[in-house]
Parts: structure tokens; sequence; C-alpha cells
């Protein structure tokens, strides 16, 4: 079975009703064989990371960045998962209240040093997530573990 891996970070109602829709998307009819396992991010480990066969990532955006929270867990992980998970998989969802470019390039950055791979395009919502917002989200969720069941 192979594993995606959640991190999140969502101290607000609009971050959390996102990963609601992100997790519901992963349950959608017809993906099986992927275990889903959602972690906050100041939760993570090592061994969360190195057990994944592929990321989602979850953040506001604050003050142009990505959360504190989701450095964080970054800082935590970043060089004992370097050399293991290069080529893995990843999707992205923020939001934030006007803008989301500096959270999306920061996180994107990181990521690009650990060698992973964009599997979908980063999902960015602004202002409190309508309908629109939540399907996409659902569908990020989706996405990223039917594309897991490949693997």
């Amino acid at each position: 079975m192979t594993r995606l891996l959640v991190v999140h970070h969502t101290p607000s109602p609009p971050t959390h009703a996102l990963l609601e829709a992100v997790r519901d998307g992963t349950g959608a009819d017809g993906i099986e064989g992927v275990e889903v396992v959602l972690r906050p991010a100041l939760a993570l480990t090592v061994p969360d990371v190195l057990d994944a066969d592929g990321y989602l990532l979850g953040t506001p955006a604050n003050f142009g960045y990505m959360s504190g929270a989701l450095k964080h867990a970054f800082d935590t992980v970043y060089y004992p998962v370097l050399d293991a998970t290069q080529g893995r998989p990843y999707g992205l969802w923020v939001h934030g209240n006007d803008d989301t470019a500096g959270a999306v390039r920061a996180v994107e950055k990181i990521v690009a040093g650990l060698g992973w791979e964009r599997a979908q395009a980063p999902l960015e919502i602004t202002g409190a997530p309508d309908r629109e917002a939540l399907d996409a989200a659902w569908e990020l969720g989706a996405a990223m573990a039917a594309g897991l069941m490949e693997t």
C-alpha cells in the first residue's frame, strides 16, 4: 500500500475547511491502495516523511511567507530525508487573505532542494473559500491519491 502524507498547518476556519476538502478528495470513489496520513506540521517527524510515497502540503500565507509551523516542519526533516525522498511527488495548497505568491514561492524553493517533483499545480486560495475553492481542494486531494495508485 502506498502512503500519502498530508502535512498541514490549519489554524483558521478557512484553512481547516480546505484541509477537510483535500482529505475528502483523497477518499474519492475508485481510489484504492492509498493510505492517507494527516499530520499537523508541528508534529511532523522524519519517519513520517521517509514512510510516505507522496506529500500534500497545506499552509496559510502569513506575511508573504508559509506558516512558521510548516517552515519548522521543513527545518526538522530536511537533511535527514534529503537523499531518501528525491523524486517523490508533492502537491500544495495555500490560503491567504489577499496574496499567496510569497508562500508558494518559499515552499517551492524548499521542495526543489529536496528534489521532490510537483505532481499538481499549487492551489492558491484568497479570501473565504467558496464552493469552487473547496471543489478545487477536493480535486487536488483526489488527484494526488489517484496518482499514487499507479506507483
